[in-house]
């Protein structure tokens, strides 16, 4: 299950009028104050969602509690929560399945297993109103920056591919938390999340998986630093 804990601005981005009457997914009562305190099992997905507005178009900014793995889903349509659901499911699996490709672990990637197990995880979803302090210090911080970003470009990022590079780039930055002694790199953190959950792969090999991305990851990086160098 995708639970999506809403903001404020999150919650009033998903609930229309009609008719003199407010409609919204989003409840006001969750299980529990805080989200670590849920008891939801091991298959829940816990994502904080806020809501900006950047060039006048409506921006979703999301984040993966656990991980801090974030996406932004730029020009949003106001209370589509059908479209908000299949564009980040999309760009979630999109976006690891590139990682995988570009840093050479598909190897530990089992399609079969992986399209079964996510399917079913992403299959139903629940929208509370409630915050994260941790995680919502990072989504304001990624906001700030994606603004700076958006003024430069003078527009919002075109298309898929130019979103996930943007999505790449934030998920790259090293981070911290509550309960953790040293700093972290979400991508990193997801893809072994990923990995675990979604592809039956064992601590061992999740490990080999890691040790070959940060290969890949300084092959790539030597590559690029020789083109500049021509």
């Amino acid at each position: 299950m995708l639970i999506f804990n809403c903001s404020e601005a999150a919650s009033k981005f998903f609930s229309r009028v009609h008719k003199g009457k407010k409609i919204t997914p989003v409840d006001d009562k969750p299980p529990t104050a805080v989200i670590e305190n849920d008891e939801l099992g091991n298959s829940s997905e816990q994502w904080l969602v806020h809501a900006i507005s950047v060039q006048r178009k409506h921006v979703l900014l999301v984040i993966h509690v656990q991980t801090r793995y974030c996406m932004i889903l730029a020009n949003a349509k106001k209370a589509d929560v059908e479209g908000f659901v299949a564009g980040l499911v999309e760009r979630w699996h999109e976006g690891l399945i590139r990682d995988a490709i570009n840093h050479d672990f598909m190897q530990w990637v089992d399609a079969g297993i992986l399209s079964d197990r996510f399917e079913k995880a992403c299959a139903e979803q629940q929208f509370y109103r409630r915050s994260h302090r941790g995680a919502q210090k990072h989504i304001e911080q990624i906001a700030w920056f994606f603004q700076d970003c958006a003024a430069e470009w003078g527009c919002l990022p075109q298309g898929e591919r130019a979103a996930i590079g943007f999505d790449a780039q934030m998920n790259s930055q090293l981070r911290n938390s509550k309960g953790r002694k040293d700093y972290f790199r979400p991508d990193e953190e997801m893809v072994a999340h990923w990995l675990r959950r979604y592809c039956a792969v064992d601590e061992i090999e999740v490990q080999a998986a890691m040790v070959r991305r940060k290969k890949a990851e300084r092959e790539i990086r030597a590559f690029e630093g020789g083109l500049q160098m021509n």
